[in-house]
């Protein structure tokens, strides 16, 4: 992309103010924090509901970029870059968006439906890549803001688009029309998925439909509710598939035969079969929505047999893992294109844990650009997200070694295993970014830190879905501390930590020292409240500039005194009342107290003022819970007045945020609820899961009736019974409570109920009926059975469930 500023900004009715600056643009940008933002980026100022990127235009402009989209002008900037005023900026980022694809003619896929859309495309770019120079949407790009981002990475080289739309609500989809303008539609799969977002099945299907209204071709599955809403196509060919109605214009029966699916394929006169490597529905599905484009685009049958017995599992999950010699290993090790890897560079930066980065990255395919172009851009890209070494993989890469610094080659993988012993790994992030051909996860394997084989994984975007939601209820003022005590409420300190620096989050909350400085050593920068420091530990909390809660006078005056000792000047600290918890804090009768011996002394300063609320979440005990906080106002606003500060006020917990919207005073404290936990019922459907704890099936053995099952044979077989043993017990942090048929786990979708007594290292399954191999990958908590389930059925509460996995369990981090 190289355009002119002066050429689009009637392309956004957008008023222009000139500084006399660079008015070319080669890339887009809407993150401030991305560390490819250069002087010919053109950065939207996108507006949400908390949080606003017009006051990171400053610092952008220090930091080079020259080009803005904005509402308005901040306070300072004027004169100091070039500015395009717009009524809104994401409609502007829209409109642009349109403006750009209609500079280009060439079948354009456009996709959408509830599930298997990234699928899909992903598949289409792998069985057209030989014929076509494709772009496609990188990862899950298919949102308001994503798909104008996809469409943006156009350039002059590309001759077909594959791009996906996914929509939550009405009114939506028309947008993406106008920007996708796909020439060729695909419906997938039509489910569940935002039906929050619609009032019926049948208003989801006709908006959805909307993104086709233009097409040549509408490809989907022959039903009685789509073909209900395709009135308004009728003068569109519509290429339809089906299992059951033998009108449809492409008919298909499956057999399976070991682990793969025969299709039957009927089509016009002709009849033939094909092999795809899986047998789950989904993936057969997705498949054949494949196929259609095949036959549409009027490919030989042999053409279509060896494609698609080539398809492969998608995954499309950027992952951090521990690795060796305590390297942290971001794992990408399945595409290689340059609009994912940004992503990817972007990703590092947020969850980097060490100042030096490395960066081991296969031929990059289908850019779109010269070779010589690519590389260069590659470089750029490199040098602005400030890699300390490249190691590259590939002969195409390895002629270009020389634009990179810093950088090793091998012409293959096998030559860089081959040597592996010989480089040095340690105490830095590892991006892995590789095309599946180059079999990266080899290298992966090598990289990983080895633990058995059971995992917690951590949905990144979940969390960053869950702070966001309840952002949104709060006053635009309201600041926001997150607890990562307890290890991050057993999902990870560090690494959420890190995702919550990379949103701007306010303060991090800890319960105990130890836990703030392994923070600061590994780089947060974020202030960070210590909930319960001991006396003892005051010393090091001065040492790393945590800031402590004070609850009483003897700790006040022990602090103090260390502060004298130190010679410190306003040293933050954070003064807790107790307004009927009677856990910690001042009490009113100590306020006098409090107040004489603070007042003139310059050695620290009362950065917050706080109580916690012990019946946040009760509606029951309503009356107490508002008698908590008229008290905290009363006692807080005495502080306030006798030693003339302005301090920060906080009382909310997660379910306060929710049942007590009017007293946020000047901050809240999210807990439990950014781990996708809440009291309510309702709120809970907005949630979405954090984290899912699974195993692998050891051993599998049938026993005869009469046969037991673990210590002090508490199970004992009534009938011959189909046993699999899983490697995760009570040391891992099932409860014992769980086991002897109480609890169950998930395996493809199906309970297994735990049987027998639950043993520190394993636990016993009855998989009777359930169709599994050794192996297999087992669910203990996820989105099915959910934290909230067994607590209950284990009559305890979903935050001890989460801080009772073990730390050798581990954690795997990843963004969708």
């Amino acid at each position: 992309m190289i355009l002119k500023i002066q050429n689009i900004i009637s392309q956004m009715q957008a008023v222009f103010v000139d500084s006399n600056k660079i008015k070319t643009i080669d890339a887009v940008s809407i993150d401030s924090r991305s560390l490819q933002n250069g002087s010919q980026t053109l950065f939207f100022a996108l507006v949400g509901a908390n949080n606003d990127a017009h006051l990171y235009i400053e610092n952008l402009i220090e930091k080079g970029v020259q080009n803005f989209v904005v509402t308005h002008i901040p306070v300072d900037c004027a004169g100091k870059a070039n500015f395009l005023i717009v009524e809104n900026t994401l409609e502007a980022l829209q409109q642009f968006a349109s403006f750009y694809r209609s500079l280009f003619d060439f079948p354009v896929i456009g996709l959408t439906g509830s599930n298997g859309k990234t699928i899909v495309k992903e598949w289409l770019n792998f069985l057209l890549s030989p014929d076509y120079n494709a772009i496609r949407s990188p990862k899950s790009y298919n949102s308001q803001v994503g798909v104008p981002l996809s469409v943006l990475a156009i350039n002059e080289q590309h001759n077909l688009g594959i791009f996906e739309a996914g929509i939550s609500t009405g009114s939506e989809m028309g947008k993406l029309e106008k920007i996708i303008k796909p020439t060729i539609g695909i419906l997938t799969n039509i489910g569940s998925a935002h039906d929050e977002g619609f009032g019926s099945l049948g208003e989801k299907i006709s908006e959805k439909l909307l993104l086709f209204k233009d097409s040549e071709v509408l490809i989907y599955q022959k039903s009685e509710i789509v073909d209900a809403n395709l009135f308004r196509y009728e003068n569109r060919r519509l290429f339809s598939w089906s299992f059951k109605d033998s009108t449809a214009d492409v008919f298909i029966t499956k057999s399976p035969v070991l682990d793969q699916t025969i299709l039957h394929i009927r089509h016009v006169e002709e009849s033939f079969e094909i092999q795809i490597p899986f047998q789950d529905a989904a993936s057969v599905e997705n498949a054949i929505s494949c196929l259609m484009v095949l036959l549409y685009f009027k490919y030989d049958v042999t053409t279509i047999q060896n494609r698609m017995k080539l398809l492969y599992p998608v995954e499309m999950r950027l992952k951090v893992k521990n690795g060796i010699n305590n390297c942290s290993v971001v794992d990408d090790s399945y595409s290689s294109d340059f609009q994912s890897l940004k992503i990817a560079l972007d990703f590092l930066e947020s969850q980097k844990q060490y100042q030096k980065k490395t960066v081991i990255l296969s031929d990059i395919f289908q850019s779109g650009l010269s070779n010589e172009e690519l590389y260069s851009k590659v470089a750029e890209l490199i040098i602005s997200n400030r890699i300390s070494r490249v190691i590259g993989i590939g002969e195409t890469i390895s002629a270009f070694k020389d634009k990179f610094t810093n950088c090793i080659t091998y012409k293959n993988t096998a030559d860089f295993i081959a040597d592996f012993d010989d480089l040095i790994f340690s105490n830095e992030t590892i991006l892995i970014k590789g095309a599946r051909t180059f079999q990266f996860e080899e290298i992966v394997s090598l990289l990983e830190e080895k633990t058995h084989e059971t995992v917690l994984e951590i949905n990144l975007n979940a969390i960053s879905h869950n702070l966001n939601f309840f952002k949104s209820k709060l006053k635009p003022a309201t600041k926001m501390m997150v607890m990562v005590k307890a290890f991050g409420y057993g999902n990870g300190g560090f690494e959420i930590a890190k995702l919550l620096e990379h949103h701007k989050v306010d303060y991090l909350g800890v319960a105990f020292a130890d836990e703030g400085i392994s923070l600061k050593n590994l780089g947060i920068q974020l202030p960070i409240m210590v909930l319960n420091p001991e006396s003892t530990s005051f010393s090091a909390i001065i040492q790393h500039q945590l800031e402590p809660e004070i609850y009483s006078l003897k700790g006040l005056r022990a602090f103090l005194k260390i502060a004298e000792q130190k010679k410190l000047k306003n040293f933050p600290i954070h003064i807790k009342l107790d307004t009927g918890m009677h856990r910690l804090g001042f009490e009113a009768n100590t306020i006098d107290d409090l107040i004489e011996t603070l007042r003139g002394n310059k050695t620290v300063e009362i950065k917050s003022i706080l109580s916690h609320m012990a019946t946040s979440d009760d509606e029951n005990h309503k009356d107490f819970a508002e008698s908590q906080i008229n008290l905290f106002e009363k006692l807080s606003s005495k502080l306030m007045v006798e030693l003339q500060i302005k301090p920060i006020r906080h009382i909310l917990n997660t379910s306060g945020i929710s049942n007590f919207p009017a007293s946020q005073f000047d901050m809240v404290r999210l807990g439990i609820g950014l781990y996708g936990i809440s009291n309510d019922a309702e709120e809970q459907k907005y949630l979405e899961n954090v984290g899912t704890l699974k195993s692998i099936i050891s051993q599998i053995r049938t026993i005869p009736a009469g046969d037991s099952v673990g210590y002090g044979r508490r199970f004992v077989a009534e009938k011959p019974t189909k046993v699999a043993t899983i490697p995760i017990g009570y040391a891992d942090g099932i409860s014992r409570a769980w086991g002897n048929g109480n609890g169950y786990i998930a395996i493809k979708d199906k309970k297994a109920s735990i049987i027998g007594s639950v043993c520190m290292d394993m636990l016993m399954i009855d998989i009777t009926g359930v169709a599994c191999n050794e192996g297999d990958t087992v669910v203990i908590f996820g989105e099915n059975p959910t934290v909230n389930y067994l607590a209950e059925k284990l009559n305890t509460i979903p935050y001890e469930i989460l801080t009772s996995v073990s730390q050798r369990v581990k954690r795997v981090f990843y963004r969708e």
